[in-house]
């Protein structure tokens, strides 16, 4: 079958374009296949990077028909078969679409990162933002050489997950926090730090959990997206990771301690109220712990004013008819949560 590749293009300092080549290929066939019949079959200037050809190294993430993935893993046979999916979704249709008669890819650099040429881009900023969070365990636990760091294989499992990552940057491409934040250090590097965290043979937990609860450089600059637990190929699923350092962080601090974990806290405590939010107390309440605060509600009074005016901010709040099976459940995970923490070895 032949396959129209619409690869973005770009030299430094200078504009994408794109440059479109056919191939014959078979539905089996990966990208990066494609991509190496290309520049040893049709243009021997095609800049892309690759490594082990068997998702390992990580070398070869790229935007593929609009999403970050390892051009050595997905092939052409499955990328129709999606693209053919989201069409059906966008005419409302079940039945899969005909694609044309030749179909097509798009292959594009990574985000988030700038273009040194055509796909292979500036990793700088992923490596110093992984390095920013200590990926490594602390120097005090290595200090002592009299025993090895023994785990039971409960402690061992706790970073499996973690462990997978192979640092394709798939995941930072996609960030849409890192898009718009770049204090951000990303979904990669907070994913190796809840490794961190968990590794029962580090000594710098508190100091580590302090680091990333500040302000929007660590766990509360990430928007919950989901993207980059949609698009990582190993399923380390950062999005996870984060949310379990904010457990972490959240189970240390009072609701008095930052603007984020009054938030958090004060977003359950209203849920299992009333069974969703009611949007008055909550912007008051969330305001109201400091100074600060109280300037930061002030800038709300317009927006809130505006809704009054236009009948958006309801006269009284009615409870959800399921307030009861909510609050049941909330505390049901909260009580989990609480014996998962306190089983945890004292890395003191």
């Amino acid at each position: 079958m032949q396959v129209r590749f619409n690869i973005v293009r770009q030299n430094p300092n200078s504009s994408p374009r794109i440059q479109t080549y056919t191939l014959e290929v078979n539905p089996g066939n990966t990208i990066l296949d494609c991509l190496n019949r290309i520049k040893w079959e049709q243009d021997g200037t095609l800049a892309y990077r690759k490594n082990c050809r068997n998702t390992i190294c990580g070398s070869c993430a790229m935007r593929i028909n609009g999403r970050t993935a390892l051009a050595c893993k997905e092939n052409i046979g499955r990328e129709i078969e999606r693209l053919n999916k989201i069409a059906a979704q966008a005419n409302n249709s079940k039945a899969p679409q005909q694609i044309d008669s030749i179909p097509e890819m798009t292959i594009a650099p990574m985000g988030n990162m700038p273009v040194i040429r055509d796909l292979v881009v500036d990793m700088s900023s992923f490596w110093a933002n992984l390095e920013a969070v200590e990926p490594y365990v602390s120097s005090e636990a290595r200090q002592i050489p009299e025993r090895e760091f023994l785990q039971t294989p409960e402690e061992r499992e706790q970073l499996n997950q973690t462990g997978n990552c192979i640092l394709c940057g798939a995941c930072y491409s996609e960030c849409n926090a890192r898009e718009v934040n770049p204090d951000f250090v990303g979904p990669h590097a907070l994913a190796k730090a809840y490794r961190m965290v968990a590794d029962s043979r580090d000594t710098k937990t508190e100091s580590r959990l302090e680091k990333y609860n500040q302000g929007t450089f660590g766990v509360w600059g990430c928007t919950r997206c989901f993207n980059c637990n949609a698009v990582c190929p190993m399923e380390v699923a950062p999005l996870d990771q984060i949310t379990k350092i904010k457990s972490e962080i959240l189970a240390r601090k009072d609701e008095s301690s930052s603007q984020p974990i009054r938030h958090r806290k004060l977003l359950l405590e209203f849920v299992k109220d009333g069974g969703w939010i009611e949007e008055r107390k909550f912007a008051t309440q969330l305001f109201t712990y400091s100074f600060a605060g109280y300037k930061e509600l002030a800038k709300l009074l317009p927006l809130g004013f505006r809704m009054l005016i236009r009948g958006k901010l309801p006269k009284k709040f009615v409870p959800s008819k399921g307030t009861k099976e909510v609050r049941s459940l909330i505390e049901s995970i909260q009580k989990l949560n609480k014996q998962s923490f306190s089983k945890k070895p004292d890395k003191n």
